[in-house]
């Protein structure tokens, strides 16, 4: 078994999830990231799978178990945005929202969770968003899974905590300075989050202490009004 320990980043693409992929094994884990395609980065192990299919998961997680031993932090990051009119939204949308954020949560859960109790514990980080907390016009999708996506991390949190796991809702209510999303909003980095320091905070609550644990906390950057 390797002596480094192991970081899962579930839904690890370009920004954040590579973000803090190299801010785990700066620390001195072995990060794995999940990613529908996989796409090679310099340095960074990723994978490709399809992160709402059990099956799919646990083949992909188990011998990672092995060879690691239980994951030491885990990180649930997939987004699906779907900004559409509510009557043009199909129900396929929804229902895919829901699968890709939501669905594939609980299946990282039913995958991670028994091994880190048993080990002792562990870091559970779910990413939400603005989104979390109240649902805007045209985001009635990515609304209603993000809500539901709180609910479970809640009931994860009251569940597994007790045994060891710290389990996190951090909302990111902002938007993530990558290329795409200066492309698509024409911001101001400097009013955008900078995902080197999510990745700093998301590393912060893993060691925090057991008698002042986290469960929800909010992030935005400082321009940000709310």
């Amino acid at each position: 078994m390797s002596n480094k320990k192991l970081a899962i980043i579930a839904g690890a693409g370009a920004g954040l999830g590579h973000a803090m992929m190299r801010r785990f094994s700066a620390h001195g884990l072995h990060p794995v990231g999940f990613t529908r395609s996989g796409t090679p980065a310099d340095g960074l192990d990723l994978r490709a799978c399809d992160l709402t299919d059990a099956h799919s998961v646990q083949a992909a997680i188990t011998p990672l178990i092995a060879e690691f031993g239980p994951p030491q932090i885990v990180v649930h990051n997939p987004a699906s945005l779907v900004i559409s009119p509510f009557l043009e939204t199909s129900l396929e949308e929804i229902e895919a929202c829901w699968r890709n954020m939501t669905l594939s949560a609980a299946v990282l859960a039913q995958t991670v969770m028994q091994p880190m109790v048993r080990a002792g514990g562990g870091t559970f980080i779910v990413s939400g968003a603005t989104a979390s907390l109240r649902g805007g016009a045209k985001f009635s999708a990515f609304a209603s899974a993000k809500f539901a996506l709180r609910g479970l991390t809640q009931a994860l949190a009251r569940e597994f905590q007790p045994a060891g796991v710290h389990v996190v809702h951090a909302i990111l209510d902002g938007i993530i300075d990558t290329e795409a999303s200066r492309a698509m909003h024409s911001l101001d980095p400097a009013k955008m989050m900078d995902p080197n320091d999510i990745a700093d905070v998301y590393w912060q609550l893993s060691q925090q202490p057991k008698s002042v644990w986290s469960h929800e906390i909010d992030l935005r950057p400082q321009s940000e009004g709310f």
